[in-house]
């Protein structure tokens, strides 16, 4: 391969240590066709030229937000319907695993004896919400009323969120009773 100055493909040692990962990271991207050089140097080096430059800034793009390389060879291939589902399948997973790492939080403070409301401020519990919401203008009726269309409209999710909020598992039911029977929810 010619030299030229104005060449910008790079050898993969190089790239390596510009992205942060190792050699043998982009080796193994190589052999299972995820991410292939586009030339060999005259001494048979890998060379990647600034295409294949852009297309690892998605790869690590995707592996950061937790993507499988299956999924991700998907989305380089077609980034159109299969792409979107692709993405909204992840989606609902990090969801899922953020329900998960909350009830664990949840659990935790049972076992430590903490309530969630001393909780410091990195927690979203069921004050910080209720101050959010009055901040919003939601007094106590408007707030019922949201509780009840969400329990009425997504049930899953308005228990899904009751437990974003570290509630007890008692607490959430109560809500959920009372905001599906369109009850006037009781004073604490």
């Amino acid at each position: 391969m010619t030299r030229h100055s104005r060449d910008e493909s790079v050898t993969v040692g190089v790239l390596a240590g510009r992205v942060g990962l190792s050699r043998t990271t982009l080796l193994y991207y190589d052999r299972i066709g995820l991410l292939s050089p586009s030339a060999r140097s005259d001494k048979g080096y890998r060379r990647y030229s600034v295409e294949d430059q852009q297309r690892l800034a998605q790869i690590c793009a995707y592996r950061r937000f937790g993507l499988k390389l299956s999924d991700i060879a998907a989305l380089l291939q077609d980034g159109g319907g299969a792409g979107y589902a692709i993405l909204a399948d992840h989606f609902q997973t990090l969801g899922r695993q953020i329900n998960q790492l909350r009830e664990q939080q949840r659990q935790l403070l049972d076992l430590m004896g903490v309530v969630p409301e001393a909780v410091d401020d990195a927690v979203m519990n069921k004050e910080r919400w209720s101050e959010l919401m009055r901040a919003a203008g939601f007094d106590d009726q408007a707030m019922h009323a949201w509780h009840c269309r969400f329990e009425q409209n997504d049930p899953d999710r308005h228990a899904a969120f009751l437990r974003f909020l570290c509630l007890s598992d008692g607490e959430i039911e109560r809500i959920r009773c009372w905001s599906r029977d369109n009850q006037t929810p009781p004073t604490p």
